[in-house]
């Protein structure tokens, strides 16, 4: 009589704990995207306001959206330019002391703002993203007057997967990717290893794979101690780029420190390539 009543109780705790990782994993199959995309949706402001020398820019997806960017010019026309893509959380406005670093050392750069970001219509995703950025480097070439050959792509994190399928397709003068991961499924079974992360995920982002076909100078900077990116990842993208110019380690950067943001690592990475492609 116990042994079958212990043999129904191992039955229903084990029915309890299926069912509960089958709820868990249905959650994150259906909101997997409010895990990845960490939009700050709030109003951003002027670029006179943040960046002096600045204008506000109006980008046009293909699928109509209207996205807002900051474009700095650069002092000299035939400067090189460089076009930011961000990270996976906050907005544009945090990304202005890069942008007053790259000018000062002579570059122009573009700043903006995903689907879903910083105030702009629409939800973010893997194919959303990869035509937001098209719209970015649209407007350089095509309004600005930015000769194709004079543009630098710079991918933070999860922006580096966002320029680096760009670039298969639009080859810049050169590719700087800050803690760049290997593809997303192998991030996600770094913080969630309990779960079947590679059947899960939609979204992919496979960098490293495509970093392989992409033949321009490619610059990678990582941290040392990033928590959110694992060192070895992006030292593997590295490792994977079809022309590999430098690999920039800074000592004792996490993920997020100021220093990986427009430290002198970050900033001198993109000067180097700049004048390495001009």
């Amino acid at each position: 009589m116990e042994t079958g009543t212990a043999g129904r109780r191992l039955v229903r705790a084990a029915a309890s704990v299926v069912l509960l990782l089958a709820l868990v994993v249905g959650l994150l199959w259906t909101f997997q995207r409010s895990l990845i995309y960490l939009p700050d949706d709030g109003p951003v402001g002027t670029a006179d306001a943040v960046l002096p020398g600045a204008r506000d820019a109006t980008l046009t997806t293909v699928d109509g959206l209207d996205l807002a960017a900051w474009y700095l010019p650069s002092r000299a026309p035939d400067a090189p330019t460089v076009l930011v893509a961000n990270g996976n959380g906050g907005h544009r406005g945090l990304r202005a002391p890069l942008a007053r670093a790259l000018h000062a050392e002579g570059l122009g750069v573009l700043l903006f703002d995903y689907r879903g970001y910083g105030g702009n219509p629409g939800s973010p995703s893997e194919a959303g993203l990869a035509l937001d950025v098209r719209a970015a480097r649209d407007f350089l070439v095509e309004d600005a007057g930015v000769p194709p050959d004079r543009l630098l792509y710079f991918g933070e994190s999860l922006g580096a997967a966002v320029v680096t399928e760009l670039a298969t397709e639009h080859p810049p003068a050169g590719l700087v990717l800050r803690s760049p991961f290997v593809d997303l499924p192998s991030v996600g079974r770094v913080h969630y290893p309990f779960l079947p992360v590679g059947l899960l995920l939609r979204e992919r982002h496979p960098v490293a794979e495509r970093l392989a076909t992409v033949h321009v100078p490619t610059t990678v900077v990582y941290g040392s101690r990033d928590t959110i990116v694992p060192p070895e990842q992006s030292r593997a993208v590295a490792a994977a780029a079809a022309e590999l110019h430098r690999l920039v380690e800074v000592p004792g950067a996490d993920h997020n420190d100021p220093v990986l943001l427009d430290g002198p690592q970050v900033v001198g990475a993109v000067v180097e390539l700049a004048r390495l492609t001009a």
